[in-house]
């Protein structure tokens, strides 16, 4: 009797390899023949899996939607759903947004900045997502900069006392290596169609009108910065230039005090404001997360543009880009 149940296990171990390496070997065969055919089928845009994090009342469809960013802000940072973190955050936006059963958003924010269009992008996705349901805002560890930049889009800002945030200012940074050439003794030759053409070249010094051309774009686009701040938090522009807003990061505490968020608190009291201005009291709580997808599984066996990669931890300090210009806190500068 014992042996006929060993032999029944046994068998239905091997049925379920079985299936797992015929599956297998389809998968590789449809990726291997979607290669050679060069045939590339549209992927619908997926939508993130909510992931429930508290229970609502009994009978009540309500949620509150709860979306992460954190990192560096970057257009060049893939995405878990799409090309770049960008468009996945707009993307997680614009699901909630059109979900008419999430009430309000809770935007969880643990960032340093980056860089300046991606930062204004998710801005934009931001402001128009809360024309249409309340976008709590809650800043985690770090919010500054570009972080801060994107909260002010929010209808209720809300920090822990500990967070960073703040550094409201813009920065451009190159490396200028001219002594180092010389002496191993190297020299840049440059072909140039005008003279502004090489203007961040390391390999020679900045001249007086590439300084004042850089500080000028620094400058117009730290203008934008502090109008958008003195627009969302109703404060005054000149104010804020001769105070707080000279790149000085602040604690949430102190960001209370200067009037940059609106209340403090933890992640929970977040959730419970976003149920208070979206009137739902009831709803439960989910957070976005990636989906499964089959064909994402597929590409990495078979996309000729595929490979599996080994992901080592980021560097806590970003690596700027030459040229570059990012909403960061001026100690993430190398």
């Amino acid at each position: 009797m014992a042996g006929n149940r060993k032999l029944g296990c046994l068998s239905i171990f091997l049925f379920v390899a079985l299936c797992a390496s015929l599956f297998m070997n389809f998968a590789l065969m449809m990726a291997t023949f979607q290669r050679w055919s060069g045939i590339r089928e549209a992927e619908p845009i997926p939508r993130f899996r909510e992931i429930l994090l508290q229970r609502g009342m009994r009978g009540s469809f309500d949620k509150i939607a709860v979306i992460t960013m954190r990192g560096l802000i970057s257009s060049s940072l893939p995405g878990n759903v799409s090309d770049s973190m960008v468009d996945d955050m707009r993307a997680a936006l614009q699901q909630a947004r059109e979900d008419n059963r999430v009430k309000a958003i809770v935007l969880e924010i643990d960032s340093p900045g980056g860089e300046v269009t991606a930062s204004d992008a998710i801005y934009s996705a931001v402001v128009k997502t809360c024309a249409r349901k309340p976008v709590v805002i809650y800043m985690d560890s770090l919010a500054a900069s570009g972080g801060y930049y994107i909260s002010c889009g929010g209808k209720f800002l809300m920090a822990n006392e500990t967070t960073i945030t703040g550094s409201i200012g813009v920065i451009i940074q190159t490396l200028n290596y001219e002594q180092l050439f010389n002496k191993v003794g190297l020299a840049s030759v440059v072909f140039k169609s005008g003279k502004f053409k090489d203007m961040l070249n390391g390999a020679r010094p900045i001249t007086p009108e590439e300084r004042e051309l850089v500080q000028n774009f620094i400058m117009k686009t730290y203008d934008k910065f502090l109008g958008i701040v003195a627009k969302e938090r109703k404060l005054s522009a000149d104010h804020l230039r001769n105070t707080i807003a000279d790149g000085r990061i602040l604690s949430g505490k102190e960001a209370l005090e200067n009037k940059l968020i609106d209340g403090l608190g933890e992640l929970d009291d977040a959730f419970s404001k976003a149920k208070e201005l979206g009137n739902a009291p009831n709803a439960r709580v989910v957070k976005y997360g990636p989906p499964f997808s089959l064909a994402r599984f597929l590409r990495i066996f078979g996309g000729s543009d595929s490979k599996i990669e080994l992901q080592l931890p980021k560097q806590f300090v970003p690596q700027l880009e030459s040229g570059r210009a990012y909403f960061l806190p001026s100690y993430y500068a190398p």
